[in-house]
């Protein structure tokens, strides 16, 4: 059966995205980047990823990660890129506590978030994400990223590296508790992917975003839709959270200040790809006239701008008819 224009479309910018793995090559870091746990709050504590490409020199350390210990387990929120990335996560975790790692929340479904799932899943953890990420387990997209990340991130990624799915799939806004630890996991997607989740821990008021915060860096927009993803930052807002662990980039003690970046940058590629689509204007010459002084210092613009602008026109050119 021959590929559909929709799907040959689908592919092509999937694989636009995959460019920013390839493009890493010439980047590496002289040596592996230290792991260290961070302490956020009495139980929580996170590991910041490089602002950075993935890439055989970094294991594909590009994302954050964080846990929670209580009195029956720890929680942990995401899997780190790469299987040996989790495997030293699990060594933080132990500088800190011997109890068992009973779930991981999964955030959403991209490769430097879910790399490492098989590594926490070996010791006896319970997954946990939203439904909608089995389309994406299942298809073409993910198939291929992970081919061609078995290539550009090898030997962090090989033939032993394999796509885990959840034990447990949730659609609605869901309470886990351990340990007596409540944990209210909300979906927020569509937005920058359909599966997003975020996760709130009431009682030491932390809140872990996932992707819909990005500090100090471009966000990375591929599939996103920016519509949505806007308005869930709104959402986030009603957390009555102290501090926030983003999905890359350092702690946020000021919700509404540190995504900011985030929400004007999504807003700025709207209005300005959005305009360009209205008038039929091709996208080159959009972007060549398009003023992204306002951003261009923020790391992996020169790497992640362009792609997020030409997804972004295409959004936005089918979002006008």
């Amino acid at each position: 059966m021959g590929m559909t224009k929709t799907t040959s479309t689908f592919l092509a910018r999937a694989l636009a995205g995959l460019g920013l793995v390839l493009m890493a090559a010439g980047s590496w870091a002289d040596e592996v980047p230290p792991m260290v746990a961070q302490q956020v709050s009495p139980s929580a504590w996170y590991v910041e990823g490089a602002s950075a490409l993935g890439s055989p020199a970094n294991q594909n350390f590009i994302s954050n990660a964080a846990f929670v210990v209580t009195p029956a387990g720890v929680v942990v929120i995401d899997a780190l890129g790469s299987p040996a990335l989790a495997t030293r996560l699990v060594a933080e975790i132990r500088k800190h506590t011997a109890q068992p790692i009973t779930h991981v929340i999964v955030t959403h479904y991209h490769a430097d978030h879910i790399y490492g799932l098989q590594a926490l899943k070996a010791q006896g953890a319970r997954i946990i994400a939203h439904r909608r990420a089995k389309a994406y387990l299942n298809s073409e997209t993910a198939r291929l990223r992970l081919e061609v990340s078995r290539q550009e991130l090898a030997p962090w990624i090989n033939d032993d590296t394999r796509l885990v799915e959840a034990d447990e799939w949730i659609e609605g806004d869901t309470t886990l508790t351990v340990g007596g630890v409540r944990f209210q996991i909300k979906p927020v997607g569509p937005s920058h992917t359909p599966e997003d989740l975020v996760m709130y821990l009431p009682s030491e008021k932390v809140l872990f975003a996932g992707d819909l915060v990005f500090r100090s860096r471009i966000p990375y927009v591929g599939q996103a839709d920016s519509r949505h993803w806007i308005a869930a930052l709104e959402k986030l807002l009603a957390f009555d959270a102290t501090v926030i662990v983003p999905g890359h980039g350092p702690l946020s003690h000021e919700a509404r200040k540190d995504m900011q970046l985030t929400r004007d940058y999504l807003v700025f590629l709207r209005e300005s790809m959005g305009k360009a689509a209205q008038n039929l204007d091709p996208f080159e010459e959009a972007y060549k006239n398009t003023d992204w002084s306002q951003f261009e210092h923020l790391p992996l613009f020169r790497v992640a701008n362009r792609m997020n602008a030409y997804n972004t026109y295409l959004l936005l050119e089918q979002e006008a008819r």
